[in-house]
Parts: C-alpha cells; sequence; structure tokens
C-alpha cells in the first residue's frame, strides 16, 4: 500500500541555476529532503549524460532507494513543426533520450508538441502524427513510453490532444498533465478530465485554493489513474505544501 509521489527536477530549477544542486545530487534531496522515491529528470538540466555520467546517476538511486521515472526532453524540436526536415529531426533527436531513458530505467520520456505555425489544427493532426509514428516506432523496442505535455499551442487544446490519441492509435502514447493554474484561456479541470483516459504521468502543481487540489486528485483516481504525481510547484516550500496535499488528498492505494 503505498503514493506515488516524486519530485519533479523542475520544480528545483533556481537552485540548478544558482548551480547549489546538480542532477547527481537529485535522488540524495528526494529521499532526505523530502522523504520521497521517485524522481522525474529534465534532460537540459542534465550536466553531461555519458555513460560514467548516467552510471553514477543509477548508484545514487540505488543508494537513496529513488525510481527513476521520466526524463523531461526540451530543446530537441517540436512534435508538431512546420517543416517536413524538422519532423524528421525531432523523432532522431529523441532517439537517444529513449536510449538514455531506458539505461535510466525510466517508463516514459515526455515531449512537446505546440504547432506554433500550423494553419490549422487538421494540418497540425498531419505534422504531429508524422513526427510521433517513427519516434513510436523505436521506442516500441524498450517498451518506452511517448507523452505530451501541455506546454503551449496546440498541446493546450485537449479535443485536439484526443484525437492525435485516436489517429496514431499506439499503445505507448499518452498524456502528461501539467496542472497549470485555470486561467480564462485554459481550463485545468477540463484539460485533466479529456487528458486522464491516456495519462501516464501527472505534472502536479498545487492550486489556488486546497479544494481544487482536492477535486482534480480525485478526479484522477476516480478516473482510475494510478501512475506517479510528480511535484512540479516551484520551491521547496511549495514542494513540501503538494507532498502535504497529497498525502492528505491521496489515498493510500494498491498500484
Amino acid at each position: 500500500m503505498k503514493r506515488k509521489i516524486s519530485l519533479a527536477q523542475w520544480a528545483l530549477v533556481e537552485e540548478h541555476r544558482q548551480k547549489s544542486i546538480t542532477t547527481l545530487d537529485l535522488p540524495r534531496i528526494a529521499r532526505n529532503d523530502f522523504d520521497l522515491n521517485g524522481i522525474e529528470l529534465v534532460n537540459t538540466l542534465m550536466e553531461s549524460p555519458t555513460m560514467s555520467y548516467l552510471d553514477k546517476l543509477k548508484e545514487q538511486a540505488e543508494q537513496y532507494k529513488t525510481e527513476i521515472n521520466l526524463i523531461m526532453v526540451d530543446e530537441e524540436g517540436d512534435g508538431c513543426a512546420e517543416d517536413v526536415i524538422e519532423r524528421k529531426q525531432f523523432a532522431i533527436n529523441h532517439f537517444k533520450w529513449i536510449d538514455i531513458a531506458n539505461y535510466l530505467g525510466c517508463k516514459a520520456i515526455r515531449t512537446n508538441c505546440r504547432g506554433l505555425f500550423s494553419p490549422d489544427p487538421d494540418t497540425a493532426l498531419e505534422w504531429a502524427a508524422e513526427s510521433y509514428y517513427p519516434l513510436l516506432e523505436y521506442a516500441s523496442e524498450s517498451n518506452m513510453k511517448i507523452l505530451i505535455e501541455n506546454h503551449g499551442g496546440i498541446s493546450n487544446d485537449a479535443d485536439w490532444m484526443v484525437q492525435l490519441f485516436e489517429k496514431v492509435n499506439h499503445p505507448l502514447f499518452g498524456s502528461y498533465p501539467d496542472w497549470r493554474e485555470p486561467s480564462e484561456e485554459f481550463d485545468n479541470k477540463y484539460y485533466l478530465r479529456k487528458m486522464l483516459p491516456y495519462a501516464a504521468g501527472m505534472s502536479y502543481r498545487n492550486q489556488p485554493t486546497e479544494m481544487l487540489t482536492a477535486e482534480m486528485i480525485d478526479m484522477s483516481i476516480d478516473a482510475g489513474y494510478r501512475g506517479w504525481f510528480g511535484i512540479e510547484s516551484s520551491g521547496r516550500e511549495a514542494i513540501h505544501e503538494g507532498i502535504r496535499m497529497l498525502k492528505k488528498y491521496l489515498p493510500t492505494l494498491q498500484l
């Protein structure tokens, strides 16, 4: 019986920018500072992903009994790029991160699919499918899940995302919902509800009210989600608050 609560590396991005911590410190920080047994990495914060570096990271994870669940991949292209060469390069750029994630024991990588230059949703759908087909074919060799996080553009449109998942129709293709605060442009409850059937991870963020946080946690559990809640709320105080909220509202389940 346990809760799956993990530490997303981006929550400590300011400490990384100040060079007060490194990626190799993350398993220790997750365990000793927050008593968490999972972490989610960000590729752009990994100092030097050579074989010896990855071995050290694995050793740290084993020492502190933390699982490395996922790598968030940024700056390797957009899954809905307008240029056909860029779409091909998008898949190629992510191949190495699938290999690295597999070596570290991850279950998934997270990608970006913004489609900022697509003239219409239907064209964006074709572009994105063209990008993800070869990536998923490669990922199938290691059974690595390929996820999309709502990071702006077309990926913020839950209905379009559902169309993409249905069009590509691959068991390793899914969503990594970012619990952004609600706004006039983004209904995060609606987005989460639409993404739950495809969710293979959660980018958890504390909501403006405790009631909204509890409601979104309940939505996830009621829909059958049993994966990790990766806390991405910024800074240590917010991380502790996220742990408190998840422990309060997330039941202990046989996961």
